[in-house]
């Protein structure tokens, strides 16, 4: 179950209920259900169940609780790295969706820290795919989350990922500046490298060779989708147990993504403080 959050906009012609609201805005939502849910009190508003009755007023927040029958458990266990007032960083593993999608919804990092935490407002500033693991920042204050959203905005946070590749293509080079456009591919869940402007810039490095292995640094300037695994492959080392881009597309590995999301560092907004993160997990190739 999740607990998810819609805002009640000012409108010219405003239902009697929030219930006739929420069966308007999730038509794909049977009313029944609805009403199933407020009966068991997983509809709140302003820290109150809320009643079948209770009038539609703009301005307000309302949180529901949904659900996915049957969803199978996690198949790894987050850890919290630090936690104050305004965020919270999370290491996440590998298989863990950072927010509910499709059938992950119990099992995605956000759900799983609204559970620990109790924290209804907790909200991921910045996404990590599905398969990538390491460190993944959350607002806990509405008030505040604009300034951290501006960080990633502004590429005002050094985000430092580590990547593992086979190391048979490897020359003398050991430094890579890439900066190109990336668009959607076909199928839709693929993205390509495309002509014109770029809007996708990574910095990547060599840093160790060990048993026919590659380990890189890897320093993005921006947050394309997949854009870490389309410029790894662009420059001949795709990135070991990558079933999209990667050599594992002819012969699939049980090896999960080598990507790990290693660290964050920042000013923070906040209290002016240099914070810098490190993700406990490693590389497993």
């Amino acid at each position: 179950m999740i607990r998810s959050r819609v805002y009640l906009p000012k409108v010219d012609s405003p239902p009697a209920t929030i219930l006739e609201h929420l069966t308007q805005r999730f038509p794909h939502i049977p009313e029944a259900t609805w009403r199933d849910r407020i009966a068991r009190g997983l509809v709140t508003v302003d820290n109150e169940k809320l009643q079948e009755d209770s009038p539609y007023t703009y301005g307000k927040m309302v949180f529901y609780s949904r659900e996915v029958p049957s969803e199978p458990a996690a198949e790894g266990s987050e850890a919290i790295l630090y936690q104050d007032e305004e965020i919270l960083i999370a290491d996440k593993p590998h298989g863990m969706t950072v927010t509910p999608i499709g059938t992950y919804v119990t099992r995605s990092l956000q759900h799983r820290l609204q559970e620990r935490t109790a924290i209804e407002t907790l909200t991921p500033l910045h996404r990590l795919d599905k398969d990538t693991a390491g460190l993944v920042m959350f607002s806990i204050q509405p008030k505040s989350r604009a300034a951290y959203h501006e960080l990633f905005a502004k590429n005002a946070i050094q985000r430092e990922y580590l990547a593992a590749s086979r190391s048979d293509n490897l020359g003398s080079k050991t430094a890579w500046h890439i900066e190109n456009r990336i668009g959607q591919g076909s199928p839709f869940y693929l993205q390509r490298i495309i002509d014109g402007p770029a809007n996708a810039v990574t910095d990547i490095e060599l840093i160790k060779v060990s048993n026919d292995v590659a380990v890189f640094r890897l320093h993005p300037q921006t947050g394309k989708k997949h854009q870490l695994r389309l410029h790894m492959a662009s420059i001949g080392f795709p990135i070991l147990g990558d079933i999209l881009y990667g050599r594992s597309r002819e012969n699939p590995s049980e090896l999960p993504l080598q990507l790990l999301a290693h660290r964050l560092s920042f000013i923070d907004p906040h209290s002016s403080r240099h914070q810098t993160f490190e993700s406990k997990r490693t590389l497993q190739s």
